[in-house]
C-alpha cells in the first residue's frame, strides 16, 4: 500500500497533513478508511481490488492457487500460469497433429 498510493510519504498522508504529521489511516487500521485509496489506488490494482472487495469475482488458480480476477466464467489460471499451460497445451496439440499427419503417410504408401 506504501508503494501504491501517491500520499502516503514515509508513513505519514499528505492529504491529512495541516501543518502536523498524521500517520495514514490505512497503515494504522485494519479497513479501508482512505476515500483517496479507494477512489484512485484500487480501481487500478485488480488483484488488491479483489482480496479486498469483490470475492465473488476472484477466482484461484488450478496451479499455483494465487487469487486473480476474471471477467469470464471459464477462466481457470491466473495470467502468469495462463502463459506456460497455453504453450504446454500448444505443444502437446502439434505432436498430437504431426503424429497424425505421419500416420496418414505411412497408410497412403501402404
Amino acid at each position: 500500500m506504501k508503494k501504491e498510493c501517491c500520499n502516503c510519504f514515509d508513513g505519514n498522508c499528505i492529504l491529512h497533513d495541516d501543518g502536523d504529521e498524521c500517520v495514514c489511516p490505512q497503515l494504522i487500521s485494519y479497513s479501508l478508511l482512505c476515500k483517496w485509496f479507494r477512489a484512485a489506488v484500487l480501481p487500478l490494482d485488480k488483484v488488491l481490488y479483489s482480496e479486498l472487495y469483490a470475492a465473488e469475482d476472484k477466482r484461484r488458480c488450478l496451479v499455483c492457487g494465487a487469487a486473480f480476477v476474471s471477467s469470464s466464467n471459464n477462466v481457470k489460471y491466473c495470467p502468469d500460469c495462463r502463459k506456460k499451460i497455453q504453450r504446454i497445451q500448444a505443444t502437446e496439440r502439434k505432436r498430437k497433429q504431426r503424429l497424425l499427419s505421419r500416420d496418414r503417410g505411412e497408410k497412403s504408401l501402404v
